[in-house]
């Protein structure tokens, strides 16, 4: 009897010293961050459009038929780069006609001049000579009108629209094509008249722009604003400007967020929403983690005080201090003083 009951009471030990072990090993793993104080600041998100640099329409200054017309709709034409061309031979004729009789008036008042006194009045020769100068100001524009009906890109261009056919007689002043300077992206948003002069008044302002086909942000500088409010909603319009990003295309018309932080010199602690646990009375705690060995530790919950921002995460108002460890992620199914384990990769 006393046998079993000596082997009956080293079986309760046993088990008694390996279920110990044996909760610490089940103890769930867990992801933590750290909380760290970052510098405070008043964010605003805006909504606008993507405009050009500048938009121009081209036009010949001078009538004709176009014959070259070799820009196609958003192509990229480098500056000085061909748009268009009428038919030279009426230009070149015409410069030959000027050209010719602006001799013709030379040789005219050097005879006059030879002859001057005796067959020739002086009144003849001030005529030829006026002739001379109007025959040399009618080459002049013989040769701008040939200049002119050829269309250079007057910059690094997106030929937004082609706006007359090719082969088509046109008048002088007819725009043919419509581009888009785009050396440069501007953004266009409207900003309420408070946040406007309260921008104005405190320089350390940041702004960054994000397009739809990217998650990354870029940052972007005012260029100019419209110095009176719309009619309606007491806003004004500014405009901001970047270089265009090598790694994305953003064309006229784009949307655009536009997101702008006003450093206000405070500090504050933000953490991703995952983190926040909301108990059945509405308020709102964090697992904080304690460590009690190289991996092991445990969480408590702990009462916090929250606002949200406008990036996503929450502030931390009152029960979290910089350098504290946090459960990021299933705070939500952990308990009260419950044993976890830190996450530090897949495999350990």
């Amino acid at each position: 009897m006393k046998r079993q009951l000596v082997r009956m009471l080293a079986l309760v030990l046993s088990a008694a010293a390996v279920l110990p072990q044996a909760a610490r090993a089940e103890a769930p793993i867990v992801k933590l961050e750290t909380a760290k104080s970052t510098a405070g600041g008043l964010s605003r998100v805006f909504f606008g459009h993507v405009v050009a640099r500048e938009t121009v329409d081209l036009a010949f200054q001078v009538s004709g038929q176009i014959v070259e017309f070799p820009v196609e709709e958003g192509a990229i034409v480098p500056r000085t780069g061909l748009v268009a061309r009428l038919d030279q031979e009426p230009f070149e004729l015409s410069l030959e006609e000027a050209r010719a009789r602006s001799e013709q008036a030379v040789r005219t008042v050097d005879r006059y001049r030879q002859l001057q006194g005796s067959a020739v009045s002086q009144t003849a020769v001030q005529d030829a000579e006026t002739d001379v100068e109007l025959t040399r100001v009618a080459l002049r524009n013989a040769e701008r009108a040939l200049d002119k009906a050829t269309l250079f890109a007057p910059f690094d261009a997106l030929v937004a629209s082609r706006l007359v056919p090719n082969y088509s007689t046109i008048n002088a002043g007819t725009p043919v094509v419509r581009l888009h300077d785009m050396s440069e992206l501007r953004i266009e948003i409207d900003v309420p008249e408070v946040l406007f002069h309260q921008a104005g008044q405190k320089p350390d302002l940041e702004i960054l722009a994000q397009f739809p086909a990217s998650p990354r942000t870029y940052p972007v500088e005012l260029r100019e604003f419209n110095a009176e409010t719309a009619s309606v909603g007491q806003t004004y319009s500014i405009t901001l400007g970047m270089f265009p990003p090598k790694d994305l295309t953003v064309l006229p018309g784009s949307s655009a967020k536009v997101t702008a932080t006003l450093d206000t010199g405070d500090s504050r602690i933000e953490v991703p929403a995952s983190a926040i646990v909301t108990g059945n009375d509405g308020a709102t705690y964090l697992m904080i983690f304690t460590p009690t060995g190289g991996r092991e530790g445990t969480v408590t919950r702990t009462p916090v005080e929250i606002r949200p921002t406008e990036r996503g995460k929450v502030e931390v108002i009152a029960g979290l201090e910089a350098g504290q460890e946090y459960v990021v992620v299933g705070a939500s199914t952990l308990t009260d003083g419950e044993d976890v384990r830190r996450f530090t990769g897949f495999g350990n």
